[in-house]
């Protein structure tokens, strides 16, 4: 299991031949509480900067892009009726989607520490 982590506020898990996606902590500094979502449909196929998630929070009204191709094999449909899921800071309850993908090469120039709002 490694995790690496997107400047768009993302962490990203490699699990076997699965990605989870969810938000990060600098993802949840930017946006604030989470109050809406809006997921992709399990199966769809997503290109590195589509649209992965609507979301409505305290701060902001922002759209996350996929930080890697691939299909979309698992939803995490809890999010939508419990959009604050993603504030929480346990990755097994804020992640966004899981993907199938063969983009092992993004996923290894991602960096391996928690991106922060300190520049």
């Amino acid at each position: 299991m490694s995790v690496k982590y997107h400047e768009s506020g993302l962490w990203i898990e490699k699990m076997e031949d699965q990605y989870r996606i969810g938000l990060s902590e600098k993802g949840q500094d930017d946006i604030g509480e989470v109050m809406f979502v809006e997921l992709p449909e399990e199966g769809a196929m997503l290109k590195a900067g589509d649209v992965l998630l609507g979301v409505e929070g305290a701060k902001a009204v922002t759209e996350l892009t996929v930080p890697m191709t691939g299909t979309v094999t698992a939803v995490h449909e809890e999010v939508e009726d419990e959009p604050e899921i993603l504030n929480a800071a346990d990755k097994s309850e804020n992640w966004i989607v899981e993907l199938s993908s063969e983009d092992h090469e993004a996923f290894n120039s991602f960096s391996d520490k928690v991106q922060n709002n300190e520049n």
